[in-house]
């Protein structure tokens, strides 16, 4: 990872720490959804609001890789409850996985959902498509259930 990448991400955990990780969950009480989006990139899969998820190359068997810092910067999609599909979505590749923290993350595939502080909650946005931080890839999901590579990521 690049210093400039490094400092960075630095900055965006630093600035996320008051945001907190509940910035990925669902509202209190409610089942997350999972949905799909045009973007530049394609259709990708998208929380409820409209917002892009990500799958982290880490992540092992179902089991996210990703806690503390990491968890700031690329917020988990918990769920409390059953999640649901909206749109294109597969409801037979969607499923939960307990994290470290006893809290349920959504699975799309088998893989682990985040969304990525950057990205502001702005719809359509895929800043984290690519980028290597925390020990591994970050990579958009298609409504497929693989990541998506832009050309050079």
């Amino acid at each position: 990872m690049t210093r400039v990448t490094v400092l960075m991400l630095t900055a965006v955990v630093a600035i996320g720490a008051t945001a907190g990780v509940a910035a990925g969950a669902s509202s209190s009480g409610t089942a997350a959804k999972v949905g799909v989006r045009s973007t530049k990139l394609g259709k990708v899969l998208v929380n409820g609001k409209g917002v892009t998820l990500y799958l982290f190359m880490k992540d092992k068997n179902g089991k996210s890789a990703c806690t503390g810092s990491c968890a700031t910067a690329w917020p988990p999609l918990l769920t409390s409850g059953r999640a649901h599909v909206s749109g294109s979505a597969s409801a037979a590749k969607l499923g939960t996985t307990r994290r470290s923290d006893g809290t349920m993350q959504v699975t799309y595939n088998g893989h682990p959902l985040y969304t990525f502080i950057k990205d502001n909650n702005k719809p359509g946005s895929t800043a984290g498509e690519g980028i290597k931080a925390f020990g591994a890839e970050w990579y958009v999901l298609g409504a497929n259930g693989n990541k998506i590579e832009k050309a050079g990521s």
